[in-house]
């Protein structure tokens, strides 16, 4: 039998569907789930599964919350929303079959109200601001303590928020025995076409410059049998007169140290607020760097298998320490300001341990104004709290709503 690469092997789809539960089956105690949530391990507290590709680390001290914003009284929640079950076929494949679920509003229940508008609660980016600003400057000196103990690789913080879908993992059999607080979850960050089209026609240009020339960016990612628990991702540049990848920088997987979900009851899209590190690789051996270069030289280029590249039989590793286990291509447009950076990318990946690959488009609004000011140790005046609501009240105006989102 020839042999098949991974890119080219398909599986079988399954599929699940299951009545929608409601919130008050959940749990007595649902009205008190919604309170936050904060954690202290390094493990993966928002759905990710083991064996793929990206392995995704925490701090020491990471909070990660979720709360619902919208409505203008909790006790509202109960009555005015349910779990809808929806499909992603990336979630379904990963499960089983089985459908996320996804808090939305009852529209049937607000039409019965005398006062339809009293039912939502106003200025939500105050709301939102609030109850992230503490635990975004706790996250912050923890980032501060890992620049410092670092020597070997070079640590950046970066603030972002993305836009996607909040999916609560489990049937409604397992949800009944937890609460939404302590469900597994998922930030979904698929989005719609015409929703980038949206952000890239009318919301990057208020922001600032356009970079007009499409950025194209390879991203492969390696495994290192001395170091298992990490993943390496080389960014690559195309040389198109040789058609061949470059490597330009060599990072360790992030360290996230904050993640705040946000159901946004009454947009079309849910919020991430995410504070995480990159760590820029500057310890390597003459040796490390060359055996990591031969396997970047060696990836052929095919725009017909899933994440752009493949490799010949035999070349996908080097010797017994490193291996390709994932690869991504990526067209990305850029608009920014001194304050704010928006890019709007269509990313086509491929994951060696699962055999599985996805096109998504994702939009991702980086903060750097925000980290510069912490990082200039100015945590505790009322500028920082201006600069939180203001980019919030931006991300509410623009970002979450947006008619054709399906």
């Amino acid at each position: 039998m020839a042999y098949i690469p991974p890119h080219k092997r398909h599986s079988i789809e399954g599929s699940s569907s299951a009545p929608p539960p409601t919130p008050e089956s959940l749990s007595p105690h649902f009205k008190r789930s919604l309170y936050f949530n904060s954690f202290s391990d390094k493990k993966n507290k928002d759905g990710g599964k083991g064996g793929e590709s990206q392995k995704i680390s925490y701090a020491q001290n990471a909070v990660s919350k979720w709360f619902p914003v919208g409505l203008s009284s909790d006790s509202q929640l109960l009555s005015m929303t349910r779990l809808e079950p929806i499909s992603v076929e990336s979630f379904e494949r990963k499960s089983g079959g089985t459908k996320p679920l996804s808090l939305v509003l009852n529209h049937h229940q607000i039409k019965e109200c005398s006062n339809e508008r009293s039912v939502f609660m106003e200025n939500q980016w105050e709301f939102v601001a609030e109850n992230v600003k503490q635990d975004l400057l706790s996250a912050f000196r923890g980032v501060e303590n890992e620049m410092k103990d670092n020597c070997f690789v070079e640590v950046k913080p970066i603030l972002v928020a993305r836009f996607g879908r909040i999916l609560f993992h489990g049937g409604q059999s397992t949800l009944l025995e937890s609460t939404l607080k302590h469900s597994k979850r998922t930030f979904y960050t698929n989005v719609s076409a015409s929703y980038t089209e949206y952000i890239v026609n009318e919301v990057g240009p208020k922001l600032g410059d356009h970079i007009a020339e499409e950025k194209e960016v390879y991203l492969v990612r390696l495994s290192d049998n001395r170091d298992p628990d990490s993943t390496i991702s080389c960014k690559c540049t195309l040389v198109k007169e040789r058609k061949k990848l470059e490597l330009y920088k060599i990072e360790w997987n992030q360290v996230r140290h904050l993640v705040a979900d946000v159901s946004c009851l009454d947009k079309n899209l849910d919020l991430r607020l995410m504070l995480f590190t990159k760590r820029i690789v500057k310890a390597l051996t003459a040796d490390e760097i060359k055996n990591i270069k031969c396997l970047i030289a060696s990836a052929i280029l095919d725009p017909d298998v899933k994440g752009g590249l493949r490799w010949p039989l035999g070349t996908d590793s080097s010797g017994d320490r490193y291996a390709v286990v994932g690869v991504w291509h990526a067209s990305v447009k850029s608009f920014r300001n001194p304050s704010i950076r928006l890019k709007v990318r269509n990313a086509d990946r491929f994951d060696f341990l699962s055999s599985y690959g996805e096109v998504s488009r994702e939009v991702v609004l980086k903060m750097p104004g925000i980290v510069s000011h912490l990082q200039e140790h100015k945590m505790q005046d009322d500028l920082f709290t201006e600069m939180l609501r203001s980019n919030l009240k931006l991300i509410w105006d623009n970002f979450l709503c947006f008619a054709s989102i399906t």
